[in-house]
Formats: C-alpha cells, structure tokens, sequence
C-alpha cells in the first residue's frame, strides 16, 4: 500500500461572513470562492451557471492536527449516542482534516463563485470544486441511524429558525 504524502495546492479560498466553526445554521450562509487568480482565470469557471449546486472540497485548515481522531468517538462529545469510527460520521477532526459539501450556486462574478450553505469558514483553502450532477448520487435507497439525523437536524438551518 503506497501511503506517500500527498501535496495538493488550492484553487481557492473562500470569503465567507462566518468566522466561527460552530455545528449547525449554516443554512443561510452566503460565501464566495475566490479562485487563485495566479493559476485561472474566469473561464475555469464557464459553464457552472448551468448548474444549480456544487460540490465543494475544502482543508478544514483551523482543525489543530493535534485534535485529529483516528480511532472512535462519541459524535459532538454526546455519549447519549454512539460511539463510532471517524469514517462512520463527519466530524471536522479527519485524519485528513477534508470537508465535502453540496452548496447551491448564487451567481459567478468572474473568477469568484457565490454559493449558499457552504459549511466552510472564511479562510478556508478549497481544494476543488466540481458541478454536482444527479448521476452521481446514490442509487438505489440510502440509510442512516437514528442519531445521525439528530445530529444533522439543525445543521442546514437558517441561523435562528426554529
């Protein structure tokens, strides 16, 4: 098993109003992509506005490397739930500190992408953006446990709704 570093170089940086790091209401977050404008230009992104959302690869760079689980643990520290693997839930503290999200897209100004609900905070390095395409979902029924729909119950909300 070749398990080499890996270096990646972002393609951008997202601009967002939230600054904090907290779980849930990112419902209503507006940010911005700002591609690297020393590596592309507006036409990277020609033919997105096609597409009504994205998905969005990102460095959770604020994760201390020190905090990164490797093992199991109680989602959000609740030992009401489960305990349960880093690849059984989607904690920020990965092995790899990667963050994947679908965000739908609000307009493109260039090379600056504007989307909504991209759960990541203003700084963060992106590492790749892709047009999300139904194609790609799951086929067939999907399942969950109960205590991830708990977790995940707030978590797309408007800030505030109730």
């Amino acid at each position: 098993m070749d398990t080499a570093p890996v270096t990646l170089q972002p393609v951008g940086v997202v601009a967002s109003p939230r600054k904090d790091t907290a779980d849930d209401f990112w419902g209503d977050v507006v940010s911005e992509i700002r591609l690297d404008p020393t590596r592309f230009g507006p036409e990277a992104l020609f033919g997105l506005k096609d597409f009504s959302h994205v998905e969005i690869v990102f460095l959770m760079n604020r994760v201390d490397p020190a905090k990164v689980e490797m093992g199991a643990r109680h989602p959000r520290e609740r030992t009401d739930w489960p305990l349960v693997g880093i690849f059984a839930q989607r904690g920020k503290n990965r092995p790899n500190r990667l963050g994947l999200s679908v965000a739908r897209i609000e307009g493109i100004d260039g090379t600056a992408l504007k989307v909504r609900a991209l759960d990541a905070v203003d700084g963060t390095p992106v590492l790749d953006i892709k047009p999300y395409m139904s194609e790609f979902a799951p086929r067939g029924a999907t399942a969950q446990p109960a205590w991830s729909r708990e977790l995940m119950r707030d978590y797309y909300k408007a800030t505030g709704a109730k």
